[in-house]
């Protein structure tokens, strides 16, 4: 089950209006620089179509037009961007360590951001937390002034998307919390549309949606971090996102790798995140809360305790990255969260072990390219981010 939309009455003119502004804008952010006619072109619509949308466009501060393109022979045209200056996206996640915030443009540029580091409690003083935060984020100079479009929060679990409310976070100990009706009175000036969403599968989207040129036609994102989740994307427009028919899609944290292994925070046994996961290797070593796992280990790398542990939870992440592989086949694979920070002895056995064993079903070989993004800490909130702008573009075509 992916994300839907709302259905329209055939020959709905406004929806047709927004279709059109919607094909053009993806064009944009797709191939900054583009001319009105190379827009018609990609788009398939007509020039006196397109010159419409863009002048709309230009009149709501959304493009900016650039240089003169001197074209093969034709008059030239000049290239259109997405403006960096008019609007913010707000997006913001409750992690399990600290909350974040950031404010982005619409190219998805970050241009201010804001962590604490005080670990979320109940979801009440959570809400109030939060909003104390994304408020002080409104305050900032790089945002004030802008035309603000909307917020989504992303969390560590899965979610009732259409319903905005965390089914289970079990390292936060939530369960089904409509958590956007307990933030909402604290930040009743933000306007726009408000969106809850997974942490992975946000930080999913945000990668996927701010690709520039040569996009893929899918991708999966894997989250390590307290526990383990990930998010998979498959183009179109707007991109889908993988949930399933109770939001448990891409919980691959809680797929089984050991059978009668050791037990989860879910209740089961033998989860992926019993073998590879920040509190399963604090459990291994005795590692404090306290302290940040990376800080931690980093100076004990030689220590052949701590070797051998992150050798088997690297192999483990790479019989993660193969079910991933063979289940969805994605055609990317990026890989984010605080345990990268962890380098080589954790991700290296994870690739080799993936290397070795991802193309046996394949007649030939096929690259599947993997991305490690080792500073990912605001990614989540970016891609919650993205998700307020696939909406107001795509579903709500709210364009101010």
């Amino acid at each position: 089950m992916a994300t839907t939309f709302k259905e329209y009455r055939a020959g709905d003119l406004g929806f047709l209006k927004q279709l059109n502004r919607a094909a053009v804008i993806d064009v944009i952010r797709h191939e900054p620089g583009v001319s009105r006619s190379e827009i018609a072109a990609r788009a398939g619509l007509t020039k006196p179509t397109v010159s419409a949308v863009v002048q709309e466009l230009l009149d709501h501060g959304w493009l900016a037009e650039g240089e003169l393109q001197q074209g093969g022979g034709g008059r030239p045209g000049r290239a259109l961007h997405l403006n960096e200056h008019t609007h913010a996206l707000i997006g913001a996640e409750v992690g399990v360590h600290g909350l974040r915030a950031v404010a982005c443009t619409l190219n998805g540029t970050i241009i201010h951001a804001l962590s604490s580091t005080s670990a979320p409690g109940t979801p009440a003083a959570t809400s109030e937390q939060l909003a104390n935060l994304i408020t002080q984020l409104l305050r900032a100079p790089q945002v004030t002034g802008r035309s603000l479009l909307g917020l989504g929060v992303a969390v560590p679990g899965p979610v009732a998307f259409t319903e905005a409310r965390v089914l289970s976070a079990p390292n936060l100990g939530w369960r089904d919390v409509p958590f956007l009706d307990l933030l909402r009175p604290h930040l009743h000036d933000l306007d726009g549309p408000w969106l809850l969403e997974n942490e992975a599968k946000a930080a999913a989207f945000g990668e996927f949606f701010f690709h520039k040129y040569n996009a893929p036609d899918s991708l999966a994102y894997i989250s390590l971090g307290t526990g383990i989740g990930s998010g998979f994307i498959q183009s179109g427009s707007p991109p889908s996102i993988l949930r399933g028919a109770h939001g448990l899609a891409s919980e691959i944290g809680h797929t089984v790798l050991q059978p009668g292994g050791p037990y989860c925070h879910c209740g089961n046994r033998g989860c992926a995140e019993t073998l590879t996961s920040s509190w399963s290797i604090r459990a291994a070593l005795n590692i404090s809360e306290d302290l940040p796992l990376a800080d931690a280990l980093v100076p004990r790398l030689n220590e052949p305790a701590v070797h051998l542990t992150l050798k088997r939870a690297g192999e483990a992440l790479g019989m993660l990255l193969l079910n991933v592989h063979h289940t969805f086949n994605p055609a990317k694979i990026v890989i984010g969260g605080s345990l990268t920070r962890l380098g080589e002895p954790l991700l290296q056995p994870a690739l080799d072990y993936f290397g070795t064993h991802h193309n046996r079903l394949l007649s030939a070989q096929r690259e599947v390219p993997i991305r490690v993004i080792p500073d990912s800490l605001f990614l989540p909130a970016r891609g919650a981010a993205a998700q307020v702008l696939a909406n107001v573009v795509h579903t709500t075509g709210a364009i101010q």
